[in-house]
């Protein structure tokens, strides 16, 4: 999966988009702690780290 796709993804489940220095910062209100993702759109997401990034979201 592409960063862009992860976006998306985080997005249609409810996730909003604050921009901070080096990352990308989701926030939700059902959750305590942002989610940092990468700048990088065109680029695949490391495995262990989407897999992190999606149990954080609870989507996984």
């Amino acid at each position: 999966m592409k960063f862009s796709e992860l976006y998306r993804l985080l997005e249609e489940n409810g996730w909003v988009k604050k921009k901070g220095r080096k990352h990308i910062k989701y926030v939700h209100p059902d959750f305590p702690k942002p989610i940092p993702v990468g700048r990088h759109p065109a680029q695949e997401v490391p495995t262990g780290t989407l897999e992190a990034i999606l149990r954080e979201a609870g989507l996984k």
